[in-house]
């Protein structure tokens, strides 16, 4: 996979995939963020792909227009950390610390090591959300893993893996643990049967504030690039 730009003002990056069942050119623009994809057959020149964007670029820009602004994360970026905004600082020494209402980033490249820490503390906060809700039914997960997912916040495996997406660190705390529980709960009910949400019910409560926070205010979370500094 290979980043490109739309050359204009701003520019705008372009993901281009490669694909052997590809048969011509197709553009994507995500829903969540604003990404935008083209993908080619494999032995089409990326050239090829790039002109295809600029005819296609009036279309990309009025779509664009329709998603909130991305935001390309760096010093002075507001950032919402565990739900709470806070403003990226530069710090006088390497390494990321979190303060009441910001983030001290020290070091040559902030976007990155903030990405860095901010997955380290979703590892750190999801596996004692699931340690803490696997104790409650007393069933135990194979392993966890974190990505930056699109389509789904969390998922568990038949053979007991749990995946989140890191960027639930942004989410307000009782977001994440919602999410924990949820995917815990299917160690015990592989669906979404009223079985299920007793269990969810069980370990998390009411869950319908969480549930209505990620429908309405999910999607901004992928606003944030840490790729585009």
């Amino acid at each position: 996979m290979s980043a490109y730009h739309l050359p204009g003002n701003p520019p705008v990056p372009l993901v281009l995939r490669r694909s052997a069942r590809a048969k011509r050119i197709s553009l994507r623009i995500s829903a969540l963020d604003g990404r935008v994809t083209l993908t080619l057959p494999s032995r089409l020149p990326a050239r090829e792909a790039l002109d295809f964007a600029v005819e296609k670029e009036a279309w990309i820009r009025e779509h664009l227009a329709r998603h909130p602004e991305v935001v390309a994360v760096g010093l002075d970026t507001q950032l919402p950390v565990e739900g709470q905004l806070r403003q990226v600082v530069a710090g006088a020494k390497r390494g990321v610390r979190l303060e009441a209402d910001a983030i001290v980033v020290g070091g040559g490249s902030p976007a990155r090591s903030l990405e860095r820490y901010l997955k380290e503390l979703a590892r750190d906060r999801l596996a004692a959300a699931s340690d803490h809700y696997a104790a409650q039914v007393g069933r135990s997960y194979a392993k966890l893993s974190l990505r930056d997912t699109r389509s789904r916040w969390g998922s568990c495996s038949s053979a007991g893996t749990l995946m989140y997406s890191w960027r639930l660190i942004l989410a307000p705390t009782e977001v994440l643990s919602y999410v924990a529980a949820h995917e815990v709960a299917h160690l015990v009910e592989m669906n979404h049967s009223a079985d299920f949400w007793a269990v969810v019910a069980q370990l998390y409560g009411d869950s319908s504030a969480a549930r209505q926070w990620l429908r309405s205010e999910g999607g901004s979370l992928h606003r944030y690039r840490f790729d585009l500094g």
